[in-house]
Parts: structure tokens; C-alpha cells; sequence
């Protein structure tokens, strides 16, 4: 007989394990499935090589929402995030930008490139923070249908309407240019001095196909500012033990609330009977039944792999082939023998204990975009670097470090050869870009992990390796994520959910789609 379940997760990932521990925390009999040996999906910490813990994928924690921390009570279950104080960015002369906790401090460093900037940074700061608690509204609600005039929905867009109001004209503006502006376009309006505008803006590119003057990278800056830790707006951290810290408390959370979560299990099919799932199919031809299934991968696996084209309406399947889930970030872990050294700021310090942004200036951003418009990765990437040991020296043997280096560009589609054959060539790119800032680097590597958009597809199951599960450009967010008449988690399949980044509010490690869904799903009276 068929095991039998109020609820199946699909998925490991960080949005599946909440979606699954708050539908246990409900008082649901649920059954989480992950396809791999350990949860976390890209949110996990692997000992690569013996002795070097690397937060393989996703590698710093901001997004997270609070509630969800409060709500599954995730430090009593591990959760600790150790701040990360500070961004570096080394220029090629030597010189380079300082900004950390010491708010005078970044100041002076500022004005060393541009007295007007100093002065213009707290206005900014000022306009970022409202802008980020004003849309911190939106991330905790479903998105309301604007085509139908169900009585949730209208009633959701009156409170949308009323609440866009309440804002103020002034900031309404600001909103609509967020929205629609490139992040180097929107940071002019405040800033000169290349560094500043170069670094600030790199946080609307990460994890997109989308250069710093392509519109709509504005939102995509917005988005990583509304990270917060403890309340505080734009503050970043590093989950003590790496990321998949955080997926282990959620884990822990969920066990203790009475979920079942079974590793080794990878879900071949959907269940679907007169128009409604009914359970999953396993690889290995184990059936299980289930009143609910819910899917946390995007949407390509979701719609198209999971169930049959047949179980959906024409519009909805074409809607997802054209969603936009190109993958264009690559990740490269290495395993040093010492220190690394920054030739701009010689010796140890707490300097390595924030961030290094290889982001000199916007034309360097661009260009390294150039090469991903013509299917190569770039010649010159952009890389955000840090350094785990520096701030959890468990994370490596004793007098050794971790490296972990985000790298943009790194199209899934390569123009010439594959990344089978072109992996290599892309870390040997990424240390001589290193080198050109770490004069060391090279002298001290021990061993070294590539991770290029396929591995990325091959070894968590992101379509083309796309961290986000989707582009978060206007025309894929709110109630157009993932698409049309789905974006409010459920599907045109009964009892057939979605809970990913591919939903609202988007990618990212916010667990806001999983709380979001299991809350949606409970509201159905599953």
C-alpha cells in the first residue's frame, strides 16, 4: 500500500523546508523528498576537500526574513549569523574604497574620491532605507490578481493602493525609477566617483544576465538592500559553519514540528488524476499518495517535467518556456595554504573579514557583460569575494583559509565549446583577476572547485544554473512571477502548489515563497 501524507514537499531546499515546516507546525502529516545526500539545495556547506568547509553555492545570508526566524524559533536550532562588516574594492593603481561599520570612517574614505559623494551618501543611505521598508510590505503579502474581481483580491489591491499612497509623491517617484532605471543610471543621480557607483551598483547584476546600464537593474539593487539582520536594513552575514547552516536549523525546526524529510529520493513524476495530484512517483517506482504536493523547483521542472503538458492550459505552458531563467554566474571555492594579501592594504586585518569587490568601475561591470552578450565568460569578471575563515576560523585546518569568489559573467550557453571543456579556463581567468589584487593568491593555493552554471543545473537541479529561478525583471515579478493566474502559488493542477524563488517575492535566501505558500495552502483547508 501507497504511503499516505497530508503533504509532499519536493525540493530541499531552503523554501521547501519552511514550506514544509510551517505546514507541520499546522499540525499536517509532512513528507519533505531532496534528491541529494544533504538539504540545503544551492544553501549548503560541504567539506570539498579535507579539512575546508566551503558554502559551495549561495555563501552570505540577508534576506532572510525575520518572521520566519521568529515564527520556527531558528536559533534555537543553530541558526547564528555572524556579521560581515565591512566591502573593500582594490583598484588597479593601489588605491582603493573602504566602507564598514564606522559610518565617519566611510565617510572620510569616501571623500578621498569625491567631497560631493560623502555628503550625498547619507541622503541616499536615507532614500534606500524608506524605499526597502516601503517594499518590505510587499514581500509579505500574496500577490493580488488585478484580472479578476475575486473579493481577496480586490481587497488586496485596495490595501496594495492604499498602502502605495501612503508613501508620498516624492517617493512614489522614487519607487517608479527604481523600478524602471539601470542601477548605474539610478546611482548618478546621487554619485561621481567611479568606485563607489561601480560597487554599489554590482548588487544589481548579481545573479542576473543584465549589465549595470540595463534598465530594470535598479529593482534588482533594491532587492539586496532590503536584506536585514536583527532589523538593520543592508546588513549582511555569514551563517556560522557556512549556508548550509541555515538549511540544517529549518531542517532541525521542521523535525522537531513532526515533518518527515527523506534524502536520496528524486521525484521522477506528479501524480494526476481528473484534473488533481494525487501523490508523487519516485525514481527508484516507489509511489506515494499525498492530499497536497508542492513543488520548490522552478518552473521549467515543475510545469513541464513533473506533470504532462496535458494537464495544462496551452497560454500557461507557453508562458513558461519564454520565462527568462538564463543562468549567468559562476562560483569558484579555493582552498589556501595562508592568508591571502591585498596588495592595496598589506597584512592581516579585519578588512578580510568583510567583502572584496572586484568592481573598479562601471565601464569594467559592462564590458565584463559585453562577453556574456556574445555567449563567452568574461575576460575581466566581476568578483565578490570573501573570505569564511576570516570570520569562522572552524571553516578551515588551523592557519589555513577559504575563498569564496562569486563571479559574473558565466553564461550557461557558451557561444564556443562547452563547460566541460571550458571550466578550467574560466578558473585560471578568475585567479589571474585575483592575482592582479591578491599578489600571493597564486603561491598559495591549495586546491581549487569551479562551479559553472551547468554544475550548478547538475548538481541542485537550477535550470541553466540560475540562482534566482528567474530573472527578477519587471515583467517577471509580483503577480507576473512566475506567470500569469500562478503567481498566487497555486497551480491550474488541485492540490498541485509551488513554493520557489520563482515565485513571489523572488530569489535569494528569504524563505518568504515557502511562508508564503504553506500559508496559502492552509487558507485551502488542505
Amino acid at each position: 500500500m501507497p504511503q499516505k501524507y497530508d503533504a509532499i514537499v519536493i525540493g530541499g531546499g531552503h523554501n521547501g523546508l519552511v514550506n514544509a515546516a510551517y505546514l507541520a507546525r499546522a499540525g499536517k502529516k509532512v513528507l519533505l523528498l531532496e534528491q541529494r545526500p544533504l538539504v540545503g539545495g544551492a544553501s549548503v556547506t560541504e567539506e570539498v576537500f579535507p579539512g575546508f568547509k566551503f558554502s559551495v553555492f549561495s555563501y552570505v545570508v540577508s534576506l532572510f526574513r525575520p518572521e520566519i526566524i521568529r515564527d520556527l524559533e531558528l536559533p534555537r536550532h543553530g541558526l547564528t549569523i555572524l556579521p560581515l562588516e565591512s566591502t573593500l574594492t582594490p583598484l588597479p593603481d593601489g588605491n582603493y574604497l573602504y566602507r564598514d561599520g564606522d559610518h565617519f570612517r566611510t565617510l572620510r574614505d569616501i571623500a578621498r574620491f569625491s567631497p560631493r559623494d560623502a555628503e550625498a551618501y547619507d541622503e541616499y543611505g536615507r532614500t534606500m532605507f524608506f524605499m526597502a521598508k516601503a517594499v518590505k510590505y510587499i514581500l509579505g503579502i500574496v500577490p493580488p490578481d488585478p484580472t479578476t474581481f475575486r473579493p481577496g483580491d480586490v481587497s488586496g489591491l485596495l490595501k496594495l493602493a492604499r498602502h502605495m499612497l501612503g508613501l508620498g509623491e516624492e517617493n512614489l517617484y522614487t519607487l517608479a525609477r527604481l523600478m524602471t532605471m539601470s542601477s548605474a543610471d539610478f546611482l548618478a543621480q546621487w554619485f561621481e566617483s567611479e568606485p563607489l557607483m561601480a560597487t554599489l551598483s554590482s548588487s544589481g547584476i548579481i545573479g542576473t544576465y543584465l549589465g549595470p546600464r540595463s534598465p530594470g537593474t535598479a529593482y534588482v539593487l533594491l532587492h539586496h538592500y532590503m536584506g536585514e539582520i536583527d532589523g538593520q536594513f543592508r546588513a549582511w552575514g555569514f551563517q556560522k559553519g557556512g549556508t548550509g547552516g541555515v538549511a540544517n536549523a529549518i531542517a532541525s525546526a521542521a523535525r522537531e514540528l513532526g515533518a518527515e524529510i527523506r534524502t536520496n529520493a528524486r521525484v521522477a513524476q506528479i501524480v494526476v488524476k481528473n484534473g488533481r495530484a494525487g501523490g508523487v512517483v519516485l525514481e527508484n517506482g516507489d509511489e506515494l499518495e499525498a492530499k497536497v504536493v508542492v513543488s520548490s523547483l522552478d518552473p521549467k521542472q515543475t510545469f513541464l517535467k513533473l506533470v504532462g503538458e496535458e494537464h495544462l492550459p496551452s497560454e500557461l505552458v507557453a508562458a513558461v518556456r519564454h520565462f527568462n531563467i538564463r543562468g549567468s554566474s559562476a562560483k569558484v571555492n579555493l582552498a589556501l595554504d595562508a592568508a591571502p594579501e591585498l596588495a592595496c592594504r598589506p597584512g592581516a586585518g579585519r578588512h578580510l573579514a568583510g567583502a572584496v569587490s572586484i568592481s573598479p568601475n562601471i565601464d569594467y561591470l559592462e564590458r565584463a557583460y559585453d562577453d556574456a552578450k556574445y555567449g563567452r565568460f568574461s575576460r575581466r569578471p566581476y568578483i565578490d569575494i570573501i573570505i569564511p575563515s576570516m570570520i569562522d576560523p572552524d571553516m578551515a585546518p588551523p592557519g589555513k583559509h577559504v575563498m569564496s569568489c562569486f563571479v559574473q559573467y558565466a553564461p550557461y550557453q557558451l557561444r564556443d565549446g562547452t563547460w566541460d571543456e571550458q571550466r578550467e579556463a574560466l578558473g585560471d581567468t578568475v585567479v589571474d583577476t585575483l592575482a592582479e589584487y591578491f599578489p600571493n593568491i597564486k603561491n598559495i593555493i591549495l586546491h581549487r572547485q569551479v562551479m559553472t552554471p551547468l554544475d550548478i543545473e547538475r548538481t541542485v537541479g537550477l535550470s541553466q544554473g540560475n540562482i534566482f529561478q528567474g530573472e527578477l525583471t519587471l515583467s517577471q515579478l509580483f503577480f507576473l512571477r512566475p506567470a500569469a493566474g500562478v503567481a498566487q502559488y497555486r497551480t491550474p493542477i488541485k492540490g498541485y502548489y509551488q513554493c520557489g524563488s520563482a515565485t513571489h517575492p523572488g530569489g535569494g535566501i528569504t524563505g518568504a515563497p515557502g511562508r508564503l505558500a504553506a500559508l496559502e495552502i492552509l487558507k485551502d483547508g488542505v
